[in-house]
This record gives structure tokens, C-alpha cells and sequence, in this order.
């Protein structure tokens, strides 16, 4: 095929500005060749460059004692858990792909994340996802400042409702495809259902693995004459430039011109692959390697080889092929999935193909390690791409865009509770609350995954955080002495400490819309509560930073205040930043997401009695509120931003509440230490939906037999808070560092003692037991019946996808 004339149109339709095209022509020296200018538009698109983001991310603290393989060093950072174990983990994003054709881009992001993993070394342990979606019911007109808040046509509403549960389904269905398929528990996760995902799903993927610290494996292209191997199946033209894809914005247009960027996945050959993979490192016959994830073959060549400071050359006609006639563009664009690339040490090749024959999977050897440091391409005996490795793997442009504070946060920061009423009618106000999707149970969604394949989920999806126990069968397996390589199981046989591990993913999208510092703050800040909530100690944390374009002054001034709450709440917290994933460029012709960065964070909890859940355990036991019960100071007593105030007042306004860290801080290592010291017997974070939500929720959400509930009562007495006027700012405010725990009536005054010499204020509400919920006030005494707040809650994204 004759290449295309590359023409300033042909250069923009690369996303590259007539400025970068320059930038290319002075490293070359010459004009690029069209598989040259199809390289450096993945290379150098947002997606895999980072060029806007960068110099923000230089914020975030990124080491710690624990810390193996910091941010940025390799593809997922691996965190010290003793005994000489460490753990793997990041998150993705796949929103366009998933945006385009649900179920593949979905599953195919799933498979994404496991590579990152088991590239590492690691053995993959589990997954957990944060998705977002637009409305799923009829959720009305909801006035929110800087967006469009007519209802619009009722027809195209219900087509739009409608579109958004096909992609809710599907995205669900892939990911339930993938990881049951592939046999990896996905245990933990979030969905939120807001107006501005319509048009533009976000779809973030987390994976955690296990390893010893000597099986850590690294992305280089080491040993100058190591010959570089293909492995996994062949390449097709699935996934073609799928990374410049996910760096434009996404229209009609764009996605429909764009399915073929869309890949597809098989979790059976990726397990097969992980197998041989692992089984190969523990020859130790790997010099590096590499997954062919986001730009494929692109990626893999030329970053192994700039971070080795190596070259690195290979011949596409050795390259298997599902397709004949490939264009050297098309192979080495293409995004075909469960591709790894694998250096080994030379003379030791036959290895690598032994294991591979076993497997039957394809291999092939492609090339092999240079000292020129380019990346050099041949195809049909011509050279067809030749660029320093470093240049473009690293040295991407970075730009500093310009920021300015979106117009519509002075309407935020002058709203007030003014006109609207108090609640005459919190019993239903509740009701609306535990029934919206957004809040609801997410049963619909983990039903459909298999959370406890290989038998190490400890706490199910459904408490605050997840709990894994890590045993000796989690970790890939042992080296073996040369001649004894048949004999490598598939786990270690070594004997190791049981270990338990905590996860949790969180973020609040409208208080990071209404306030990208605090809503940032708060993101990281909640994190760390659920896991404290299960009586872990965090470790680590990855983001995926979820913005619209970075060429709007007022988006960007967004994603700057977020990297700033972020990284201070990391400080405060003393929680480093293992690496993540800048997402942008989401948004439809709509308008832009809401900024949503997801917080997926790792703790370690060191006994098996510390592990802790939400819900209530014994009749007759005592509730106690951690923390103040408003912030007496907001004046918007916590309201600002709320579900109540989004659900009840159709309102997505006000300042959400102020998030204190140094506050946060001692009510962290106040509640740790009380589950360690034996009293707590249940703990629940109190945000969203507020205090009211808080309680129902640990009446409700415990099941003991497959969609059998548990349901205890309480009975709650919040008279003596006389200071606090308004009903609805007591029962649904939001104030942050608040927690639900209960203990024994007998160690009430032991738990309120310890937490207030910590300067943790502590109040004993209630008592445990009864088929209702019952909640006294000064204004009154209100009961729900927990039979019907369960079928509401239980079922209420269920009936909306019937």
C-alpha cells in the first residue's frame, strides 16, 4: 500500500499541532514517514504523554518506607507488605472505548489492568471498578450553576435515560465477562449516576497482585544483543490508535468514525498468557518486559528502551498477523489485546519457547537490543520508522495551560439555605434517599461478579472497604534450580504469613464540581476513613484523574485545584501516591464531566480479629457517633452539595462541607486503635445521604445467605442536640470525619474516653435492636420499618433496569 502524502490536514487529524509537526521534523531531521507520524501521535497524545499534565503531577508525595517501585518508574507501583511480600496495583480508565461499544471496552479495560500487574511480576489477586453514568430514572430537573437546566424534550429524555442503561449494562457485563472468565474476584467498587456522564461513561479499572520482592520484574529493554520476543496472539487491526482515541473529545461523530480504536478482548488467552508469563519469570531467563497496552507495539518498543537507555530494533514481517496485508502503521498502532513483549537473556531463548509450546500460545522472536538508543522499524526489508527512543517515550512536549476559575463557582460560594424550607416529612425524605441509584444498593452490579473465586475475599462487596486475605497460594511461583523448571507449580509452595489487605475506591463528583480543592481533599480523606472503618492502616493510594479538556483555561484551573487537595490530604495523611492515570478530554457535545478524580486506596490490617464491617451485630449493644454531629461553623450546616439537598430540593448547589485534615487524622488513629484494642464490634463512615442514610445503612446492608438480609433495628436519641435548628441539617448533613461504631453497653464509657483524650468528640446516640429504625429529635420522634427500607434500597436499580 502506497503511504498517504502527509499534509498539514493529515498532521491534524494525528491531534498534532503544526507546532509539534516542527518540533518532529528538527529530532528527525527530515520528514516523517507516515508510520513515523502515526508513532509520535500516540507517543505525544495526552493519553500516554501526560504533556498537559506533568508538571502538576510533580505534587503528589510519592515515597514512603514501604514503597518498592514508586509512580512513575514502571507500569504499576509495588508497596512493601513484610515478610518479604509486596503488593501490585493500579487504576485505568477505558471511557471512551466504553463510551463507543460498552461491553468490549469495558472488558478490554479489565484485561488492561491485569497486564499492568503480572508485568510487574506480580500475580493478580483482584479487581474492583468506579464507574459513572447519567441518570437511570427520571431524576427531573436538577438546577445546577453553570449547566443547562431545562428538563427538555420528554421523548429524548427517555432515549436518553434508555441509552444510558445500555451502557450501564453493557459496561457491567463486560467487566463481569472479563474477570469471571479470566478467574479473578472483583471485590470492592462505586457508581455514581449524574447528568453529566450522559454522553461520556467513565470506566475505571483497579487490580491489586501479589509478589515477593525478589520477583519484581522491570519494563527495559537490558542487555545490549538480548533478543526481544513477541508473545500472545496475533495482531489485527482492532484498537488502531486506540491511545489518540481516548485523547479528542468524544461526539457522534468522532465515535462512530472510531470503533475500529475499540478492541477486543479474550480472557481466556490473557490467563493463559498471565500462566506462561509468570512461569517464565520464575526461570529468571526475563532481562525486561513489557505489555502492549495503550499505543501496543509503539509503546512497548520504545519505553523499555528509554528506560534502559538501550535501542531497540525489530522487524514487523516477524510480527504474527490475524490479517494479511497490514501496513507497517496498522501493526505497530494497533491496540490487539493480550500482547506482551518479553527481552530475554540471550542463549537462554529456548526457555521462553518451551514454556510458550506448553502453553500454545504464539511466540515469535521480532528483534533484539541495540546500543544506538533509537527505536528502528523494519518492514519488507525497508526501514520505516527510526527515532531516538528517549525523545519519544519521555520527552513529549509539556505544556503550561493557561487557568482560570469557572464562572459559575460565584454562584456556588453565594448560595444559601434561604427559601428552602425545612423537612416537614424526614420519613420519606429517607425513603427518597435510600432509593436513589446513585445510594441504593449496587447489589444489581456485584451479583453479576464473581467476588469470591479463589477463596480470599474475607468481607464481600457491600461495607466500607473490601478485605483480602493474601496466602501462599496468591504469590506466582518459586524459582527452580536449572534443569528443574517442570517442576514449577502454579503457586508458591513456600510458606507465608496470612496477610489481609483492605481496598476502597471513592469520590464524590458534585463536591468536586462545587469546590475542586475541598471536594479533592475529601475524595482521599473518605478513602482513608472506609479503610480505617475496616480497621486497616493505608498504604498507598492510585488516582485516575477524569477531566474534560485541558485546552479550557476553566477545566484546567479545575484539575489544578484537585492535584492540590489531593496532594495535600496525601501529606496530611502521610499517604503516598503509587501512580494512576490522567483521563481528559471527557466530555460530549454536552458539555465537559464533572471533575472526578477516583481515589482507589490499599491498607493493611495485621490480625484477623481487627477486620471489621458496617453493619449492626447484637441486639443491645451500644451506637456511638465519632465526631461532631454538624460543623457549626458552615452555614450551610453541611448541606451545601448533599444528596438530600440533590434528591428532595432537586438542588446541585453550595459550597460542600469543609474537610479538616488534621481533624481527620485523629479520628483515624483513634478508631484503628479502638478496633485494635477489642471494643469495636461495628463501623461505618458517615457521609453521603448523612447521619439518617448512615444508620439505615448499618440496619440493612448486612447479607448472611445469597439475598437473604440481616435486618437489626436501633434506637437513636439526638435530642440533646438543642443547638442544631434546622431537621433536615441533622439528620442529612454531610460534615466530614463522622463515624458510626458500636461496642458492648459495658464499654461505652471506655471507648468514649479513649476517643475524647485523643480530641475525638464522642457521643453515645443509642442502643442496638427491633425491626425498626427509630430516630428521636427535639422536633419529634420518626421510625422507618426496616422491611421497607431494605426493598428500597435493595432493589431500587434493579426496578429501574427491568
Amino acid at each position: 500500500m502506497e503511504e498517504p502524502v502527509i499534509t498539514p490536514e493529515l498532521v491534524a487529524a494525528h491531534n498534532l499541532t503544526p507546532e509539534e509537526y516542527e518540533q518532529i521534523k528538527r529530532i528527525l531531521g527530515r520528514e516523517p514517514t507516515y508510520t513515523e507520524l502515526g508513532i509520535f501521535s500516540v507517543m505525544w497524545s495526552e493519553h500516554c504523554s501526560y504533556k498537559s499534565t506533568r508538571p502538576l503531577l510533580k505534587l503528589f508525595p510519592t515515597r514512603s518506607p514501604r514503597i518498592l517501585v514508586g509512580a512513575g518508574e514502571e507500569n504499576a507501583g509495588i508497596v512493601d507488605i513484610g515478610d518479604g511480600l509486596a503488593i501490585a496495583f493500579k487504576i485505568e480508565s477505558h471511557n471512551h472505548p466504553s463510551a463507543v461499544e460498552p461491553f468490549q471496552g469495558a472488558a478490554t479495560g479489565v484485561g488492561g489492568i491485569i497486564r499492568d500487574i503480572f508485568t510487574m511480576g506480580a500475580r493478580p489477586i483482584c479487581v474492583m471498578n468506579s464507574l459513572r453514568f447519567g441518570p437511570i430514572r427520571d431524576e427531573g430537573s436538577i438546577k445546577t450553576p453553570g449547566r443547562n437546566n431545562e428538563n427538555g424534550d420528554p421523548e429524548g429524555q427517555a432515549a436518553q435515560i434508555a441509552n444510558n442503561k445500555r451502557l450501564f449494562a453493557g459496561v457491567v457485563a463486560g467487566i463481569a465477562h472479563y474477570g469471571n472468565c479470566f478467574g479473578i474476584p472483583t471485590v470492592a467498587g462505586e457508581v455514581y449516576f449524574d447528568p453529566s456522564y450522559v454522553g461520556n461513561p467513565l470506566v475505571n479499572v483497579f487490580c491489586l497482585g501479589v509478589l515477593k520482592h525478589e520477583q519484581i520484574k522491570r519494563g527495559r529493554a537490558c542487555g545490549i544483543g538480548n533478543p526481544v520476543f513477541y508473545v500472545g496472539p496475533p495482531t489485527g487491526r482492532d484498537g488502531l490508535a486506540g491511545a489518540a482515541f481516548a485523547s479528542q473529545d468524544l461526539t457522534d461523530e468522532s465515535a462512530e468514525l472510531q470503533r475500529g480504536a475499540v478492541q477486543v478482548g479474550d480472557p481466556f488467552m490473557e490467563k493463559l498468557v498471565c500462566e506462561a508469563c509468570l512461569e517464565l519469570f520464575a526461570t529468571g531467563a526475563v532481562a525486561g518486559v513489557q505489555d502492549m497496552g495503550a499505543a501496543g507495539l509503539t509503546c512497548s518498543t520504545c519505553e523499555t528502551a528509554a528506560r534502559a537507555n538501550t535501542g531497540i530494533e525489530i522487524d514487523l514481517d516477524q510480527v504474527p498477523q490475524r490479517v494479511p496485508a497490514m501496513t507497517s502503521y496498522e501493526i505497530m498502532l494497533s491496540e490487539s489485546q493480550e500482547r506482551m513483549l518479553i527481552i530475554v537473556h540471550k542463549g537462554r531463548e529456548h526457555e521462553l519457547i518451551r514454556i510458550f509450546d506448553k502453553w500454545d500460545l504464539p511466540w515469535a522472536k521480532i528483534g533484539y537490543v541495540t546500543d544506538t538508543g533509537r527505536m528502528v522499524v523494519k518492514h519488507k526489508g525497508k526501514i520505516v520508522a527510526d527515532i531516538p527512543a528517549k525523545v519519544i517515550a519521555t520527552e513529549a512536549p509539556v505544556y503550561q495551560r493557561p487557568a482560570r476559575e469557572p464562572a459559575y463557582l460565584q454562584e456556588v460560594k453565594n448560595f444559601t439555605l434561604d427559601g428552602i424550607e425545612d423537612t416537614a416529612d424526614p420519613i420519606d425524605a429517607l425513603k427518597q434517599l435510600v432509593s436513589w441509584p446513585t445510594l441504593a444498593s449496587k447489589n444489581w452490579v456485584y451479583r453479576q461478579y464473581d467476588h469470591m473465586v479463589r477463596n480470599n475475599t474475607v468481607v464481600c462487596p457491600g461495607s466500607d472497604a473490601a478485605v483480602l486475605r493474601i496466602k501462599a497460594d496468591a504469590l506466582p511461583p518459586d524459582p527452580k534450580p536449572e534443569g528443574k523448571e517442570d517442576e514449577i507449580e502454579p503457586g508458591s509452595s513456600t510458606s507465608v504469613p496470612e496477610k489481609y489487605i483492605a481496598l476502597t475506591c471513592d469520590c464524590n463528583g458534585t463536591y468536586v464540581y462545587l469546590d475542586p480543592y475541598e471536594g479533592s481533599k475529601i475524595a482521599v480523606v473518605e478513602a482513608a476513613r472506609n479503610l480505617a472503618c475496616s480497621g486497616a492502616i493505608p498504604l498507598g493510594l492510585t488516582d485516575n484523574l477524569n477531566f474534560g479538556s485541558p485546552l479550557n483555561p476553566e477545566i484546567f484551573w479545575q484539575l489544578k485545584e484537585c492535584v492540590r487537595g489531593i496532594a495535600d490530604a496525601c501529606h496530611a495523611l502521610n499517604i503516598p501516591v503509587t501512580g494512576g492515570n490522567c483521563s481528559l478530554y471527557n466530555q460530549s457535545p454536552s458539555g465537559a464531566i464533572d471533575p472526578t478524580p477516583t481515589i482507589a486506596m490499599v491498607g493493611f490490617i495485621e490480625r484477623a480479629e481487627d477486620i471489621t464491617t458496617q453493619w449492626f451485630k447484637d441486639p443491645g449493644d451500644a451506637v456511638i457517633l465519632l465526631g461532631e454531629i454538624i460543623n457549626s461553623e458552615d452555614p450551610l450546616y453541611g448541606l451545601g452539595g448533599s444528596a438530600y439537598l440533590q434528591v428532595v430540593h432537586k438542588i446541585k448547589n453550595g459550597l460542600p462541607p469543609r474537610c479538616d485534615l488534621n481533624r481527620a487524622c485523629k479520628l483515624h488513629t483513634t478508631l484503628v486503635g479502638l478496633i485494635r484494642s477489642g471494643v469495636i464490634k461495628s463501623a461505618h463512615d458517615c457521609s453521603e445521604g448523612g447521619l439518617a442514610l448512615c444508620l439505615a445503612e448499618c440496619c440493612i446492608s448486612q447479607v448472611i445467605a445469597r439475598n437473604t438480609p440481616r435486618l437489626i433495628g436501633a434506637t437513636i436519641d439526638l435530642t440533646g442536640f438543642t443547638d442544631v435548628q434546622r431537621l433536615d441539617a441533622l439528620l442529612f448533613n454531610e460534615a466530614q470525619s463522622r463515624v458510626i461504631v458500636t461496642c458492648r453497653s459495658i464499654d461505652v464509657p471506655k471507648v468514649v474516653e479513649r476517643a475524647r483524650l485523643m480530641g475525638v468528640p464522642a457521643t453515645h446516640i443509642g442502643f442496638v435492636g427491633g425491626d425498626t429504625l427509630t430516630i428521636k429529635t427535639v422536633k419529634g420522634d420518626f421510625t422507618w420499618r426496616l422491611d421497607e427500607l431494605h426493598d428500597l434500597w435493595w432493589n431500587s436499580i434493579a426496578r429501574c433496569m427491568r
